[in-house]
């Protein structure tokens, strides 16, 4: 509900309630974390998901589902989050904000409707999975510009470690809560986001508003279009393409998977021509002339390429391999492993709220820095870890790991929002969230990538003289050793030892019935050896990508000053002037003099857009 005053000037900037910074800070926490723990409590329920609706996971005509419902909520929440974040712009923040909370929680319920079995009712989770990702957008492209918008520049790196700490939490939080609840009921995944969906919908309806810059403009229809379909394009074509095609073990060379990417890639270049000539672009591409903006972007999807796959990996690894082999049948590996991967969520609530803090007195470049390092230490660490390893020094390198993650995230937050001029917020932090989504989709593609070219070569030698050391038939050996890697990897990633169904019959003719094949212990140990050489293999691309997102931290320069007007406004409200139209054209405003121009400082230096103009 926006409310501002006759002149245009928010009400926020104007009435000196400093609780309504908080309020939107407690809001908006609650829904990113509601987003984040459903997005991970759908991964760690899949199990639970496929025997609920009698789905095959090793079908590999079922592989498709398996990706949809895990990535197509990422793929909607990346191609929309700019478009949402510019009509936010347009049209009121919190009435963006209020339709995502709304469409997310009827979807939530719609999830948990259905009756359908087998791949019909894969469809329509798949279906409402990706309507839900519509409500997600809308959450995550105007949560981080409210925030911009009630907080002061020196409160800022604060409130968005806050935010930070909810969506990181979440996507632990909802491990443990999928590990608990989907045994119980795997629709109960669904309906445990609906009261408080309700209540935020309710909440932010009620108090919630507009506090920062609103003009009219008209819709870039075309370079919406564009930027949607080259996208979609891309990320579809990455999905498909760590699926196997023909004899070959992925699907890069599959020509509707090279037409997507391609032809995805032409449509997006066809996008940044279209917004270089329209006069009200969907996106400002002059925003990334501001250094601190450009390189904090490219530094967070590098991080966010490097670690968006870890969770996969370390799933994958205690489910599939550490916990059987540790004595825990597979139906209780998911909730064990969401436990043991609390310390990763422990480091990051340490350091993510203590950096945000620091970091508006003491500047960001120092923490982004030193977490992309430590977060790439903690990568390297994993990697000499043996595959059995000693759960304490695993959870101590999981904690340097979130650490390092925690320390990065506020600052670097704060630091892009910082840098962009108040009217452009809505549209730069949705490019923001683009770049996160799209980060985590291509991350999953890469680690998937990675981690079947390590297994392609040691797996079905292994898998082969695995099982003719246990009696298998050397044919019937051969057949299943062929088995694609990415199928293992989906029985890893599900807890699932899938020779008790590729085997069938066989079972019987082999000693003791085959009891040694179907054990908790074989199929861990068989495929360790072969997994460890692609975690290797996909735990470099991740370190790779953490020193480029260093490097990007140390480019952006020092902190942009802010506008300060020459009006009665005390120092530190230096958003009151740009908070409204009418506003503007009555305060002028002039940058503070220096000593010197700043190193890297690109901030804007323009005055604020009069009424009527856009930015």
């Amino acid at each position: 509900m926006s409310r501002t005053t006759p002149e245009g000037q928010s009400s926020a900037a104007t009435s000196g309630d400093d609780r309504y910074k908080w309020i939107a800070l407690s809001n908006t926490t609650l829904g990113v974390l509601m987003v984040t723990i459903n997005q991970s409590i759908v991964m760690i329920a899949l199990p639970d998901v496929f025997r609920g609706i009698n789905l095959d996971p090793l079908d590999p005509a079922n592989t498709s589902y398996l990706l949809w419902m895990l990535m197509g909520f990422m793929v909607v929440t990346a191609v929309l989050v700019v478009t949402f974040g510019r009509l936010g712009d347009m049209f009121g923040r919190v009435r963006m904000y209020n339709m995502g909370f709304a469409a997310f929680t009827i979807c939530s319920i719609a999830l948990s409707l259905t009756y359908f079995d087998g791949r019909a009712g894969a469809l329509w989770l798949i279906g409402w999975r990706i309507a839900q990702g519509i409500g997600g957008a809308l959450l995550f492209a105007n949560s981080t510009a409210i925030l911009t918008d009630a907080f002061p520049t020196h409160q800022r790196g604060t409130a968005l470690g806050i935010n930070s700490i909810a969506a990181i939490a979440g996507s632990f939080i909802g491990l443990i809560l999928g590990g608990v609840l989907a045994p119980v009921s795997w629709k109960l995944i669904f309906l445990v986001s609906v009261p408080f969906g309700l209540f935020g919908t309710v909440w932010a309806y009620l108090k919630l508003r507009d506090t920062g810059i609103r003009r009219k403009a008209r819709m870039d229809w075309w370079g919406n279009v564009t930027f949607a379909v080259g996208l979609i394009a891309i990320l579809v074509g990455i999905t498909y393409g760590i699926q196997p095609y023909g004899d070959s073990t992925m699907g890069w060379a599959n020509p509707m998977v090279l037409t997507a990417l391609i032809g995805g890639a032409v449509v997006l270049v066809a996008f940044v021509v279209i917004e270089k000539r329209v006069d009200e672009p969907l996106f400002r591409l002059s925003l990334f002339k501001l250094r601190a903006y450009s390189a904090g972007n490219i530094a967070s999807l590098m991080m966010a390429l490097g670690r968006g796959g870890l969770q996969f990996m370390l799933i994958m690894w205690l489910q599939g391999i550490w916990l059987p082999l540790h004595g825990y049948s597979f139906e209780k590996t998911p909730l064990w492993a969401g436990i043991y991967m609390i310390p990763l969520t422990v480091g990051f609530l340490l350091s993510a709220p203590l950096s945000g803090w620091l970091s508006d007195k003491m500047g960001a470049r120092a923490f982004t820095v030193g977490g992309s390092v430590i977060t790439a230490a903690g990568f390297v660490a994993l990697m000499v870890l043996p595959i059995d390893f000693n759960y304490w020094l695993f959870a101590l390198l999981l904690f340097i790991n979130g650490l390092g993650s925690g320390l990065f995230a506020s600052p670097n937050r704060a630091e892009i929002m910082n840098a962009l001029p108040a009217e452009s917020r809505g549209v730069g932090a949705g490019m923001g969230a683009t770049f996160q989504n799209s980060a985590s989709v291509l991350s999953i593609g890469i680690f998937f990538s990675l981690m079947i070219t390590g297994l392609s070569s040691t797996l079905p030698s292994a898998m082969h003289d695995g099982l003719i050391q246990q009696g298998v038939p050397s044919g019937t050996a051969q057949d299943v050793s062929q088995l694609p890697p990415i199928a293992v990897l989906f029985a890893a990633f599900l807890g699932y030892n899938p020779f008790k169904q590729l085997l069938g019959d066989q079972l019987s003719k082999l000693p003791g019935h085959g009891a040694n094949i179907t054990s908790k212990e074989f199929f861990p140990h068989l495929i360790s050896g072969p997994f460890h050489s692609g975690l290797v293999v996909a735990f470099w691309f991740a370190v790779g990508a953490c020193a480029i997102a260093a490097i990007s931290s140390l480019l952006t320069g020092r902190p942009a000053r802010p506008y300060t007007a020459v009006a009665s406004e005390p120092l530190g409200e230096e958003l009151a002037a740009v908070s409204g139209q009418a506003g503007v054209s009555q305060t002028e405003l002039v940058i503070p003099k220096d000593d010197g121009p700043a190193d890297g400082d690109d901030a804007p230096r323009s005055q604020a857009p009069s009424p009527g103009r856009p930015g």
